[in-house]
């Protein structure tokens, strides 16, 4: 699959680590903005966290 992903890519060797860099930051973006709160939602739902001084 990284193979394949690799040889995709169009460029030098710089560009594509470069655009692989940026796919990831957008992909872990995306996970922790829209998909994590969303699960956490789901496994625990209305349970309030609170934390006594």
């Amino acid at each position: 699959m990284y193979g394949s992903l690799w040889r995709v890519l169009p460029g030098p060797v710089w560009l594509r680590i470069l655009m692989l860099v940026v796919a990831l930051a957008i992909i872990l973006f995306a996970l922790s903005t829209w998909v994590f709160p969303f699960v956490d939602a789901l496994l625990t739902p209305g349970q309030p966290v609170t934390v006594d001084p």
